[in-house]
């Protein structure tokens, strides 16, 4: 198969949230395979379409796990999910604790808001704020120089050092390994870093090799392309900023990224089946519920 009909294979065919793809597929050191239909990842769902919803309920996907913290939640909008009452979710998410609410009717799934941001420095807020004025030499200077990357490290490094971040990263593989769990669709505001850092633990615990695990990773940068490239040129033509491509390092995904928080499990913990133990809480129950929900 080759590389542009894998990538149509995992998509999940969502007009409003293109980079929505399953974890379906890869294969194991052992020769397992991972199964299609039952881990899917995505960026926001606050831009499906009524098509989509029908698809997204359609999958069977029984549980949406939203990491998106409460001013995302806020400014671009609750999940638009069949059978959820969207028009009290924001209220919901304005608490930073994590928030469950169950579909009105049997069909749809549902939703988890699990916000992962850091109180101290929250990335969103960060860009917004500095943005927020459209003076370059201020944009310049949170960006500029390197700046864009090196915040983005430090936050896969935070995902990893971070004791709460990585009790609600645990949450999700939980869900995934829970016998009433999957299909679990889990997601952030790009799909790409948190929710990143949720399939590459994932992959890693079933014994999908780093070079694929990190395939995985890379794929938002072709799934997200159009809708990035929209962005940076719509930030130009509207004058809110001088120099848009200043933002491609926070709207990419990059490898350096994803090697940061690895290091950072090699840092902290001797082994990954430590960081698994140690650093996430999970046990062998969880890993043997993961293996036999998502490996065929």
């Amino acid at each position: 198969m080759t590389q542009q009909s894998t990538e149509i294979a995992r998509s999940l065919g969502l007009s409003g949230a293109a980079n929505a793809r399953d974890l379906g597929g890869y294969r194991t050191a052992d020769g397992a395979v991972v199964r299609h239909g039952v881990a899917l990842r995505a960026d926001a769902l606050n831009r499906l379409t009524a098509e989509d919803g029908a698809l997204l309920v359609a999958s069977g996907v029984r549980r949406v796990v939203d990491l998106r913290s409460t001013v995302e939640v806020q400014e671009a909008g609750p999940d638009l999910i069949p059978g959820l009452p969207t028009a009290d979710l924001v209220e919901l998410a304005r608490s930073t604790e994590p928030v469950t609410v169950e579909p009105v009717g049997t069909d749809g799934p549902i939703l988890h808001h699990l916000p992962v941001f850091a109180a101290d420095f929250d990335i969103y807020v960060a860009l917004r704020d500095g943005l927020a004025d459209r003076d370059a030499d201020k944009q310049f200077a949170l960006l500029g120089d390197g700046k864009a990357a090196g915040m983005m490290t430090g936050l896969y490094r935070w995902f990893v050092t971070d004791r709460v971040a990585r009790e609600r990263f645990a949450t999700v593989v939980r869900m995934l390994a829970a016998p009433d769990g999957p299909p679990v669709l889990f997601h952030c505001t790009a799909g790409k870093d948190r929710t990143g850092w949720v399939a590459a633990l994932t992959l890693t615990a079933l014994g999908v090799d780093r070079d694929t695990v990190f395939e995985d990773y890379l794929l938002t940068n072709t799934r997200s392309a159009a809708l990035i490239g929209h962005i940076v040129e719509s930030f130009g033509t509207r004058g809110l900023m001088k120099d848009p491509t200043l933002l491609l390092p926070v709207f990419r995904a990059e490898r350096a990224y994803l090697e940061a928080a690895f290091e950072e499990v090699a840092t902290g913990w001797t082994s990954f089946e430590h960081f698994w133990r140690a650093g996430l809480g999970l046990d062998d129950a969880v890993l043997a519920g993961l293996r036999a929900n998502l490996l065929a």
